[in-house]
């Protein structure tokens, strides 16, 4: 039986993909006050990014209970006898410590489940997924799958513009960012996500070079298997990057994407991530 992919909703892949795919995809939770929503599933970007912008409550995120990893676990064993779940960051998020520890609730024990954590979110996750739910067609089993993903895993490069860091600060995933605060809060940040959190990269004085940097990031790379351009709040910006990098590569292989309500707690408004997965060898 061939291997069944888990993962969350911050690899920022949508429903109608993950069908295509052949991937599930769990959901983190985002709470306004008492008001809790599903990550895509009983909110939708734009709903949550109008109350990120103009409500007044500051909206706190759930990673999945193990509860809940483990029914799915027990659904999927009926269809299957490997499972492989690739989630976000530990350092970011308690999703992979939730799908590890629902391992032991399983009653199937005839399905073998492995948990690997990529270290990266967004797109750096979705595009991994992406990849080893290609490479799963060509039957590989759960073994062969676990080393495509950690290679993978080394491929997978992630940048996000940020026009501010208060989002992230005030979540508490600021990571090795942490030294940009104050002063530097009036000024656009380019991240990346190293060793699972966050770490700078440079910054600029506007959103045209954040976009311009954006932009030699990709066209660096010599061979790329896959790339991703998702934003917050700024399609246009996207969609003028996405038009630009298709004169370089085909339009095939772009993946566009807006960020996750979960991850959006903490990116903010005006946020633009690109990702590009290397090609193997």
């Amino acid at each position: 039986m061939a291997v069944k992919i888990i993962t969350d909703s911050l690899s920022d892949i949508t429903s109608d993909l993950a069908d295509k795919l052949g991937v599930t995809t769990i959901p983190l939770t985002v709470l306004f006050g008492h008001e809790t929503y599903l990550d895509r599933v009983t909110i939708s970007t734009d709903e949550f990014y109008h109350r990120l912008i103009y409500g007044d409550v500051w909206p706190t995120t759930t990673q999945p209970t193990p509860a809940a990893f483990a029914e799915l676990y027990e659904k999927l064993a009926g269809e299957t006898d490997e499972i492989l779940v690739i989630t976000l960051s530990s350092k970011l998020s308690g999703t992979y410590q939730s799908a590890l520890n629902a391992k032991d609730m399983v009653k199937n024990s005839n399905c073998r489940i492995e948990v690997i954590d990529t270290e990266t979110v967004a797109m750096g996750l979705g595009l991994i997924v992406i990849s080893a739910a290609q490479e799963c067609k060509k039957g590989k089993n759960l073994d062969e799958m676990v080393d495509f993903v950690h290679q993978a895993m080394q491929r997978s490069h992630f940048i996000v513009y940020f026009d501010t860091l208060k989002y992230l600060a005030k979540g508490g995933r600021i990571g090795r960012a942490k030294g940009l605060l104050g002063s530097m809060l009036s000024i656009k940040q380019i991240l990346t996500v190293k060793e699972g959190e966050m770490s700078p990269v440079t910054r600029f004085r506007s959103l045209a070079a954040g976009m311009e940097y954006l932009h030699s990031f990709v066209t660096g790379f010599p061979k790329i298997e896959l790339l991703a351009v998702e934003h917050t709040t700024l399609p246009d910006e996207a969609d003028k990057l996405v038009n630009r990098l298709s004169s370089s590569f085909s339009k095939d292989m772009i993946y566009r994407s807006i960020v996750s309500p979960v991850l959006g707690v903490y990116g903010g408004p005006g946020a633009v991530a690109v990702t590009v997965l290397e090609a193997e060898g």
